[in-house]
């Protein structure tokens, strides 16, 4: 049987009748890393996409923690660290956020997702590529940021390396989600917008760069960026406020629920 079938009105649509699970796993495995590749290889050819996201968290962090600030952090320890977590996750909420939220919102109108419907691929591979390719401008960032750190003069541990490392890269998912949703709900023109909105206000709202106010400290929690940034503390070494655990199922929840709704739209309306 064919592994394409016409739907009413003449779309095209897989049969069913040929689940992905009839694919050998070397197959499956290689048909999700094939997308992957090509995801993150084009992804890394759009110059308006990767050099903000890979370039300035770096570049930024020298221009303040070292350049402009540099002779009073050597004093404040701390001080060095907090604008060093907050240069890496800046890093790292970006390219899941407009990744997803403005490439998704455009492929949808310009009908690619109905073209990859109708490939002999599997279905969650569109979205696992996006995913995996975010995850690999994560390890990107950390690695430019590790990479300066010493110019700051701040000293950390290889286990605080480590775990500040995978908060970073881990801590893009939640992010993905917010702009996989974003993505499903907005059309081209839109998504721009969104994001960018949603973008500056979970940075400056959440506390990410500076001390916030005491009337908007109740409110810092809402905020993603809230939470990954307290286990990025905890993970250098800073103090932190809340449990970790409770972090990271604030974090976990708010990734599941986005991202089934976002699938669920994705099915029912394209």
């Amino acid at each position: 049987m064919n592994a394409i079938s016409i739907q009413a009105g003449g779309a095209p649509a897989r049969d069913h009748s040929t689940p992905d699970s009839s694919m050998s796993v070397s197959r499956l495995f290689r048909a999700y890393l094939t997308e992957a590749k090509y995801e993150t290889v084009r992804m890394l050819r759009t110059p308006a996409f990767a050099i903000p996201f890979l370039g300035l968290p770096a570049l930024l962090y020298v221009l303040f923690g070292v350049v402009i600030f540099g002779a009073a952090i050597r004093n404040d320890a701390q001080a060095g660290l907090f604008i060093f977590a907050a240069f890496a996750l800046f890093g790292v909420m970006g390219p899941g956020l407009f990744g997803f939220g403005m490439v998704v919102a455009s492929e949808r109108e310009h009908g690619l997702l109905t073209l990859k419907r109708a490939l002999p691929m599997p279905p969650p591979a569109y979205l696992v590529a996006k995913l995996l390719m975010a995850m690999m401008f994560a390890v990107i960032v950390v690695a430019t940021m590790l990479a300066v750190l010493p110019l700051g003069h701040i000293k950390l541990s290889a286990g605080q390396l480590f775990a500040a490392a995978a908060v970073s890269i881990l801590g893009a998912l939640p992010f993905c989600a917010i702009g996989l949703f974003i993505g499903v709900l907005t059309t081209s023109r839109s998504a721009p917008a969104f994001v960018n909105i949603i973008y500056q206000v979970m940075m400056h709202v959440s506390g990410l760069f500076y001390p916030l106010p005491k009337f908007l400290r109740a409110i810092a929690p809402v905020w993603p960026t809230y939470h990954l940034q307290q286990l990025f503390f905890t993970a250098i070494g800073l103090p932190s406020q809340g449990s970790a655990i409770t972090h990271v199922a604030v974090l976990v929840a708010l990734t599941f629920v986005l991202t089934v709704l976002a699938v669920r739209r994705l099915a029912l309306k394209g």
